[in-house]
């Protein structure tokens, strides 16, 4: 199995986008690296755990930034 990457439009708000470039920056990856590291580290926790993340997700990182 070849490890080909599939590209996909993402819709980003402003600050979420701004948020994940600065961290990006801090880890020193671009964007999109970061989302991929983001991501792959999202479905091995759920692997490992079985939890899903809630429904209100968005909502609840608005309350929190």
């Amino acid at each position: 199995m070849t490890n080909v990457k599939k590209q996909i439009p993402l819709r980003l708000s402003t600050k979420l986008h701004e948020q994940i470039a600065a961290w990006a920056e801090d880890d020193f990856r671009s964007i999109n690296g970061q989302i991929e590291y983001l991501l792959t580290q999202c479905v091995k926790q759920r692997k490992k755990d079985g939890k899903y993340t809630p429904e209100n997700f968005d909502d609840k990182e608005e309350e929190n930034v």
